[in-house]
């Protein structure tokens, strides 16, 4: 059912969060609303009321609320939306500093050290530019790096895409904005088994992949310190595909 709804098109209504949680509110007239609550699993016929609510700073983005005719239990659902104006583009999942990412994977000294050489937090005193390759280290740490995030995928990209604690991401929707608008939602666990999928490799530019995600320095920022930060990036377009 969900590979049916990736061709759908839609109207109108995708400009924000905020538009996508009206949808829901107005599920009784709107038709993508209806299409996306029978993907989750429901019957229209059975739901007795729907309410949507936009939620800040979280992986998700947006939590629907459903009561069935038959329950006094209220179902919560949480949304995580993919916005794309192209279909190439790559979109930012997550980041953070690297002393971040080392508390929560649990990373060696070491191989927090190389990130932040990598990033460009540290600096080494015998080379002149502001930042590191992962290709520029020696081959011994080059394969620490890789034995890593190889031995900890699917924990990394787990958090990178559903996120730990109360609003933890349980759907992902992509709305795709090139002429027409289309849309897919998609379960998060199916989603991240796509994203697992491939080797762990260090880039010709020097840069990581995970599977289907890739890790980079942030960059820009004007020079600021927040440049120097990790982030970690996908294509939700390919979604449309599986």
């Amino acid at each position: 059912m969900t590979k049916k709804s990736g061709s759908q098109i839609a109207k109108e209504g995708f400009q924000s969060e905020r538009d996508i949680a009206h949808k829901f509110n107005n599920w009784k007239d709107d038709e993508d609303s209806r299409q996306w609550l029978e993907i989750m699993g429901y019957k229209l016929d059975e739901i007795k009321s729907v309410k949507s609510l936009t939620i800040r700073n979280n992986k998700t983005d947006i939590q629907v609320q459903i009561l069935k005719k038959d329950s006094e239990h209220i179902d919560a659902h949480n949304i995580q939306v993919k916005s794309l104006s192209n279909s190439r583009g790559f979109n930012q999942i997550d980041k953070r500093w690297i002393d971040t990412y080392q508390k929560m994977w649990k990373m060696p000294d070491n191989i927090a050290k190389l990130l932040k050489y990598y990033t460009g937090e540290l600096k080494r005193s015998d080379i002149e530019k502001n930042r590191m390759y992962l290709n520029e280290f020696s081959s011994q740490q080059q394969e620490d790096i890789l034995n890593f995030f190889k031995d900890n995928k699917i924990w990394i990209i787990c958090d990178l895409l559903r996120g730990r604690g109360s609003y933890t991401t349980e759907w992902i929707l992509v709305v795709q904005k090139t002429g027409k608008t289309r849309w897919i939602l998609q379960p998060v666990n199916k989603v991240i088994n796509y994203y697992s999928e491939g080797e762990v490799f260090i880039t010709p530019k020097g840069n990581l992949k995970i599977g289907k995600v890739s890790m980079q320095r942030k960059g820009g920022d004007k020079g600021k310190k927040s440049a120097n930060m990790l982030q970690f990036k996908i294509n939700p377009a390919k979604l449309f595909e599986i």
